[in-house]
Parts: C-alpha cells; structure tokens; sequence
C-alpha cells in the first residue's frame, strides 16, 4: 500500500528524494534539508534567468513535486532578469543561504546543474545551457557525448 494512497503522489515524492539525496551526496553536506534548499534556490534562479517559454519547457521535464518547487512564487513578466551574469547567478544564490552560507557556491551550483543533466533529455539541457550566458554556461558541465 502506498503512504498516501495515491501512486502519482508518492512516486514524485520519492523522486524529489532522489534528486535532494544526490546533491547532499555529491556535495558531502549530511545535511538533506540544505540540498533541498540549493535544489530550490538553484532552480529558482534558473528559472528567472531563462526566458519565458524555455523556462517553461525545462519545468516540463522535472518530477511534479520539483516543478511544483521550481515554479513557487514565479512572476513570469519579471523575467528574464536584467543582469544575467556569473555573479549575479551566484549572488542569488549565496542571499538563500545568509544564515549558512555555502564554502563553495560555484561548486554547489555546479552539482545541481549536473543533477538536471543526469534527469533531464541532453536536448531540453543544451536549449537552457545554450539560453544562459557563457560565464553562467561554464559552471554548467557539458553532457557526455552519446555512445
């Protein structure tokens, strides 16, 4: 019997777990409510930093709870941002965690972009890496080649 009564419900839960247990893996954190708040504030960013339609295109491919994440508060006529750099990407990221901030955001940003490249279809993440700017692009690794 599943926890909710609802397959639906429950497999995207247990998606969601996936991705916050991969990033607090891949990071070393031990600390899964901190992955949860970098998967969040990263896709946050994401988000306001593509355009409107490849926002909406990326949202498409990610487990429902996550889209559900990824669209809080979003106010599509306020995005793109303006200032789309690096350092403003990683500035975004670094308010989320005032009160713990992050040693190495680029790295942690970095592990989440690498996440969405395992989860997402190589083409949906070469239309967002291609839609960020370059400085942002190279924290984004590039998807391994196809056998």
């Amino acid at each position: 019997m599943s926890a909710t009564g609802f397959d639906s419900i429950d497999h995207t839960i247990q998606l969601t777990h996936i991705w916050i247990n991969e990033i607090d893996k891949s990071l070393g954190w031990e600390n899964k409510p901190r992955a949860f708040r970098l998967l969040r504030s990263v896709l946050h960013a994401l988000r306001d930093w593509l355009p409107v339609n490849e926002a909406a295109d990326l949202a498409a491919q990610l487990p429902t709870l996550v889209r559900g994440i990824y669209y809080d508060q979003w106010r599509p006529a306020a995005v793109p941002v303006k200032e789309r750099s690096r350092d403003s990407f990683l500035a975004r990221v670094d308010r989320d965690f005032r009160t713990d901030p992050i040693d190495d955001t680029a790295a942690a940003v970095t592990a989440v972009f690498r996440l969405l490249s395992e989860k997402v279809t190589a083409g949906e993440i070469s239309d967002v890496r291609n839609a960020l700017p370059a400085d942002l692009r190279a924290l984004w690794p590039a998807p391994a080649k196809a056998a």
